[in-house]
């Protein structure tokens, strides 16, 4: 059962990642759009912010679990916070000055924000017990539901704010959530680490990361992240420049793929306590599969939608399960070094992709980009296949021993 106190700390966090949920998917619906403005005809680089997006998360990360570890949660979420207010004011400048490297410079400030806010479900954890941890992660990631709305819509609104400057007045919105993230996160009550959690390092990281669990962990946040990072960051692209799409359309169909990321969450929780982690990930796996399938099979209006809602169903359940196992396989002493090295691995390969992608698609076009997600997939899915017998293995000797 959980407590009050415990309740208290989950919806703070969750309020604080429906803020920067908020902010992020207005970043990655606008970024790439911005870029269009500021490139002209060639468009090789046009995914280059996100992925410096995704190295500045890469960068955050470690320092991020490992500052946490010494100042605590509350303090390290407002950091973090602020370095994203200050990115966003870069980028701001950046749009009205038509300057494409000093917008990058802005948004790897803000990927460094998202390295620390990533680390809100693994907060989550601490908050809660054993029998609430699950539900407690699935909730802070399900509070990115209202970023699936509030996202798409302040893009729309606030696109023209600063008529001789589209997108400027949208970095002035990505800042005030991320100035509110800042403040919410001073309402988070957990203990700082005592002094022997500082220094106890528990077993080398090289030892941790050879456990069967931990590999599958990592990569089911990985394969689920990376695939959903390739296909999300390219479809803006694809439905304005390749098919002419409205811009209303497309944020219509980031709508709805966001808020099929998060709204699972308000489930997931009590889907893993059921079924376990090892299940949940195969179902994103299967997801994953269909949102390849439906985007192979035409580029319609409707097949962009259903192949994006597709997409975010997998990536909540492959991440969710992946996050949830990950805190089940490591000891509270290797909690900074393992989650942190686990947001630096998927953060790394979201960089690589995105950067991957936006040349994939410039070269050879949409459905490459969607071709070139299933031999991760598969991946994923012989991982969970080796684990699940690993387990059914111990399962047996334990029987046989106590026989």
């Amino acid at each position: 059962m959980s407590s009050p106190h415990q309740k208290r700390n989950v919806m703070v966090l969750a309020g604080g990642q429906a803020l920067f949920n908020s902010g992020r998917a207005t970043m990655f619906l606008v970024a790439t759009l911005a870029s269009v403005n500021m490139l002209g005809d060639d468009l090789t680089f046009v995914t280059l912010p996100i992925t410096m997006m995704l190295i500045g998360t890469t960068c955050g990360t470690l320092p991020a679990a490992h500052l946490m570890q010494w100042i605590g949660r509350k303090w390290g979420f407002t950091v973090g916070a602020l370095i994203g207010v200050f990115g966003c004011t870069i980028c701001f400048h950046a749009i009205a000055h038509n300057d494409f490297v000093t917008f990058n410079t802005g948004i790897f400030f803000y990927g460094i924000y998202s390295g620390f806010a990533g680390l809100q479900r693994f907060a989550a954890a601490d908050a809660a017990g054993s029998e609430f941890r699950a539900r407690a992660i699935s909730l802070v990631i399900a509070a990115g539901i209202v970023g699936a709305f509030v996202g798409p819509e302040t893009a729309k609104l606030t696109r023209a704010l600063l008529p001789d400057a589209e997108f400027a007045g949208t970095m002035l919105a990505i800042i005030s959530f991320a100035a509110l993230a800042a403040l919410s996160s001073l309402w988070i009550d957990l203990p700082r680490p005592t002094h022997a959690e500082r220094n106890d390092t528990g077993r080398p990281l090289a030892e941790i990361l050879k456990e069967p669990a931990i590999i599958v962990a990592i990569a089911g946040g990985l394969v689920g992240y990376v695939t959903m990072n390739m296909m999300m960051t390219t479809t803006p692209i694809a439905m304005r420049v390749g098919h002419s799409f409205s811009f209303d359309d497309a944020a219509f169909v980031i709508e709805w793929h966001i808020f099929a990321m998060f709204a699972p969450g308000l489930f997931t929780g009590q889907l893993i306590a059921r079924f376990g982690s090892l299940r949940i990930i195969a179902v994103g796996g299967l997801f994953l599969l269909a949102a390849v399938a439906v985007a192979l099979s035409g580029t319609d209006l409707w097949q962009f939608w259903f192949a994006m809602f597709a997409l975010g169903l997998g990536w909540n359940f492959s991440f969710t399960g992946g996050t949830t196992l990950l805190t089940e396989s490591h000891a509270p002493s290797e909690r900074a070094k393992i989650q942190g090295t686990n947001d630096f691995i998927v953060f790394t390969f979201m960089a690589i992709s995105s950067m991957f992608s936006g040349t994939l698609y410039h070269v050879m076009g949409w459905t490459w980009v969607n071709l070139a997600a299933l031999p991760m997939i598969a991946v994923m899915m012989a991982l969970l296949g080796w684990l699940a017998l690993i387990k059914r293995r111990t399962i047996v000797l334990k029987s046989a021993a106590a026989e």
